[in-house]
């Protein structure tokens, strides 16, 4: 059996139908050398919209026992503040799954046009997503007809879409981001109990405190392959000062894309989430809401016209959120037939690449 190609964060092309990756699975990185221009093509915005921001990834893996030794005392008191604002300490030990569904709303926006302008007609649609201490989860999106599922075993992350199956990720197993956005504060204090404190800065009306978490050489090399270099993954988390709680994401990803015989390409994607609604589930605050914004920029001495740029916008509710949901199992989070036969868990080392 042919390898699967590799768990895509990026736009792909709305030409490769199902069938034709069967027989020859593609990756975003043949996509993005040929036919970026479609990223302004109306007919492949939802492909795109769900693409980039249906299930995209955390840059770092989570520790659960990372010490506070290792982080200044400025970053150690922003997880403590947070921990006793959200109330997620006593969750700890306790809390063995979750459960949450919400709305979402997608659109291409016109860079060319008014900030905030749509460039096409907006997508709604609908998710679920399920959780399992360690390491498990499981989100399905229905947006404009189309269906998109991703999750992680514990073992290997992979994603399904109609339009070309089933993909394993590279790398070490990473939370998704969407738990990140104010609803699992759990995992929330646990990848940013090793972040850099970077100082203090004002955003949406708040003064915050910024930490910085990035991905570190290891991983970056486990996510590349002969062509395509991940040169950086960075994430900022923005705490109020005021309340403790999370109130915005933002990360950038850079990637170098070098055919034999081309020049060099660079495709950077920018996304900021503005995190919002906190609630009480359970006597834990959690995030009701929120807004991201995606900047995609693709750049290089090849691109006579300059930077090509598109953007896109997302807007989410939560409708529902429990904790500890009776029935739920590990069989809940087997990966699809096809990422079982090509990763077999007992032959799957997580520190070596997974060549695409």
């Amino acid at each position: 059996m042919n390898r699967l190609a590799t768990l895509s964060e990026e736009p792909l092309n709305e030409e490769d139908s199902a069938a034709n990756c069967s027989k020859k699975a593609l990756t975003w990185r043949n996509w993005l050398k040929n036919h970026f221009p479609l990223l302004f093509n109306k007919k492949s915005d939802l492909k795109i919209l769900l693409s980039v921001l249906g299930c995209p990834l955390f840059p770092v893996s989570v520790h659960p026992e990372q010490p506070f030794t290792e982080v200044s005392s400025s970053a150690q008191y922003i997880i403590q503040h947070f921990t006793a604002a959200t109330g997620c300490r006593k969750l700890e030990g306790v809390i063995k799954n979750m459960y949450a569904t919400g709305k979402i709303t997608m659109v291409m926006v016109d860079e060319t046009s008014k900030p905030g302008r749509p460039n096409g007609m907006s997508q709604k649609g609908c998710f679920v997503m399920w959780q399992m201490v360690p390491n498990k989860w499981l989100i399905e999106l229905v947006v404009g007809g189309h269906k998109v599922a991703a999750g992680s075993d514990g073992n290997v992350a992979w994603r399904h879409t109609p339009w070309l199956g089933a993909h394993a990720a590279k790398g070490g197993v990473r939370p998704l981001r969407r738990a990140i956005q104010g609803l699992d504060p759990v995992t929330i204090s646990a990848v940013f109990s090793t972040a850099q404190y970077m100082g203090e800065k004002r955003i949406y009306g708040l003064d915050c405190f910024v930490l910085k978490l990035s991905a570190d050489h290891t991983d970056l090399v486990d996510r590349s392959d002969n062509t395509a270099e991940m040169i950086k993954h960075v994430m900022f988390g923005y705490f109020s000062q005021r309340s403790g709680l999370l109130a915005y994401l933002e990360d950038s990803y850079l990637t170098r894309i070098q055919s034999p015989g081309s020049r060099p390409m660079y495709w950077e994607t920018s996304m900021g989430t503005k995190v919002e609604d906190y609630r009480s589930v359970e006597g834990t605050m959690i995030a009701h809401s929120g807004q991201s914004n995606v900047i995609i920029t693709q750049f290089g001495d090849n691109l006579k016209a300059g930077p090509a740029i598109a953007r896109m916008e997302e807007t989410y509710t939560i409708d529902d959120l429990a904790f500890n949901v009776p029935g739920l199992s590990m069989d809940s989070f087997i990966p699809p037939e096809e990422v079982q036969k090509d990763y077999p868990q007992e032959n799957l080392d997580w520190r070596s690449p997974l060549h695409g």
